[in-house]
Formats: C-alpha cells, sequence, structure tokens
C-alpha cells in the first residue's frame, strides 16, 4: 500500500510512519516542519528512516506542493495527522488554526478525489465533545457547543470528510483522539512539559484544583486504532480512540514523580479559557468497528514513558 502521513515527522505522525513500514507499506511523509517546537526534534525522527521513506517538506495549505506530492506518489490512502494543535495557542493565533487545520484539510480531500486515492484517516480529536456533561463521550452526542478555535477546527475538518463521503463515496475515518502521550510527546504536552521540570526542580503550572480528569491514551494503543481504520472498510464513521478511564490531574503528577523519583514544585493558577473539566472515551464502537482493544494503562504508559525520557529523549 502507498501511503501518505501528513504530519508524518511529527510524535503520532512518526510513530504511524514506522508502523506503516514495519508492516512493509511504501510510507511518503508531509510536514513543514514549523516552529511551533524546536523542528530539529522532528528531524531527528525523519534522519533515523534513511531512505526507507520519502520526506517532503511542505506546508498543507499549498495545494500546488501537495498536487506534486501526490502526482509523484501513486497513493493508495492519506493518514491526515498534520494540524496546529492545542486548545490553549489557537486562542491566539485562531486564523492560523483556521488556516491550517480547515483549509488544509480541504486541499488533501480535494486531491485525494482528483486522484483517485481510496482511504482518508483523518485525525479528530476529543475537545470536539466541548464542556460535555455526560460521560463517558460518546460519538453520536452533541458537538454543537466547541469552546476553542481548534475544537471548531476539528469540527469543521470531520464535517468536509463527509462532505466526500456524501459526494464522492470516498472512505473516510475520523478519529477523535483523546490525549495521546508516549516516547516522543511533543514538548509542549503537560507530560513531557512536567517531566522536564520536575527533573530540573522547575515548578510546574496547574490549572484549576488539581481535580480536572483526562482520558490519555498511550501511542501504542492509538497505532492500533489508526491501522485498523485504515485496512478496514467502513465508508464514512466517527470514532474515538482512548483508553476509557480518567486520571485526575493531581493523579498525573504524582505517577510523574513516582516514576522520575523527584518531587514536583507545583505553582497553582487559574483555570484556563478553553480548557474542559473531563474527558472520557466511549470506545464501544471503536471495539466493535476496528477490533480496538487498548493494552496499556496509565501506570504501565507513564513507566514507559520516563523510560525514554531518562535515555534523554
Amino acid at each position: 500500500m502507498n501511503v501518505l502521513v501528513t504530519g508524518g515527522a511529527g510524535f503520532i505522525g512518526s510513530h504511524v510512519a514506522e508502523r506503516l513500514l514495519a508492516r512493509g507499506d511504501n510510507v511518503t511523509v508531509v510536514d513543514d516542519f514549523n516552529d511551533f517546537y524546536d523542528p530539529s526534534l522532528k528531524r531527528r525522527h525523519v534522519a533515523a528512516w534513511g531512505n526507507r521513506v520519502r520526506v517532503v517538506e511542505a506546508d498543507i495549505t499549498d495545494a500546488v506542493a501537495l498536487r506534486q506530492v501526490f502526482a509523484a506518489s501513486r497513493l493508495d490512502s492519506v493518514v491526515h495527522l498534520a494540524a496546529r494543535a492545542g486548545v490553549r495557542p489557537s486562542l491566539q493565533q485562531p486564523a492560523l488554526y483556521t488556516r491550517v487545520n480547515v483549509l488544509g484539510t480541504q486541499n488533501l480531500l480535494e486531491l485525494a478525489r482528483e486522484f483517485a486515492v481510496t482511504k482518508f484517516v483523518f485525525a479528530s480529536s476529543s475537545s470536539v465533545y466541548g464542556i460535555n456533561e455526560k460521560v463517558p463521550f460518546a460519538e453520536d452526542d452533541s458537538v454543537s457547543n466547541p469552546i476553542s478555535p481548534y475544537a471548531a477546527t476539528k469540527l469543521a475538518g470531520e464535517a468536509l470528510c463527509h462532505v466526500y463521503h456524501h459526494l464522492y463515496g470516498m472512505e473516510v475515518v475520523a478519529l477523535r483522539f483523546f490525549t495521546v502521550y508516549g516516547p516522543r510527546q511533543r514538548p509542549d504536552l503537560a507530560i513531557r512539559k512536567f517531566a522536564h521540570a520536575i527533573t530540573r526542580g522547575e515548578p510546574i503550572d496547574l490549572f484549576g484544583d488539581g481535580s480536572t480528569r483526562r482520558d490519555y491514551t498511550y501511542i501504542d494503543d492509538i497505532l492500533q486504532g489508526v491501522l485498523a481504520a485504515l485496512d478496514r472498510r467502513l465508508g464514512y464513521e466517527v470514532i474515538n480512540l482512548g483508553e476509557s478511564r480518567t486520571v485526575a490531574l493531581r493523579e498525573l503528577v504524582e505517577l510523574l514523580e513516582r516514576n522520575l523519583g523527584r518531587k514536583a514544585v507545583v505553582r497553582w493558577l487559574p483555570v484556563q479559557p478553553g480548557d474542559v473539566p473531563v474527558t472520557f472515551a466511549d470506545i464501544g464502537k471503536a471495539r466493535r468497528l476496528l477490533g480496538y482493544n487498548p493494552q496499556v494503562p496509565i501506570e504501565e504508559g507513564i513507566a514507559r514513558f520516563v523510560a525514554w525520557f531518562k535515555q534523554g529523549q
């Protein structure tokens, strides 16, 4: 299979690319290596592949550059992971998030249609659920009230995916990821940021009272779901990928302290706009349609992450 992975030099994308390589697929990666975080980290991921992956440095908002990729690669499938990520940064740069996440997705869908790509997997987010009073979150819950620009762009991406399925019969799966973590995690994300600060004896910022809860999902479990979504014919589906268990922020910090062997210095701050009190995935649909079966509980996942972190990343 010839697969394009957008954002393929990043955290989730580099893992997806490697899994595809390991099973014998031909992989093309598109990544713009932007400065949202240190691009040398992404270049390190890419360097490890040698010439086994075709890597194209391009912005997904550049339709001309993308067309050249599609024309040269004879693609069967697209795994679209590239995006401007994060709730809080989206509050500062909403126009950038809309341009990259919505226009970029539109460009990829249109080229996939034009070049007869048979499968499109779109990385959505649990952020689309907003402040959902019903837990766990199920795919048929209302998502009509997003509370951040980032969440709104992911909803727009899901809607565009549905349009291309409805009009052109494109096979599309939108995967709503729930707080993915593990080796290579982005340095701006809580677990890696906290580990870095705790190790150096620097304060960590905790927003609210530490009671907010997240459904932390280990990267290996996410990969299981992504590959199944790529391989199965499902028409159009929106599917949660989570661990289906919530962990309080205080508990997360305690797990990091235990595995790092150091206590955190905590700086308490007010709740941030756009943050939600809980994310919690109902994964019944993923189990049914993808055979999804998460295997790594948070205790084991944090231990694995810290082992990687201590190796110098």
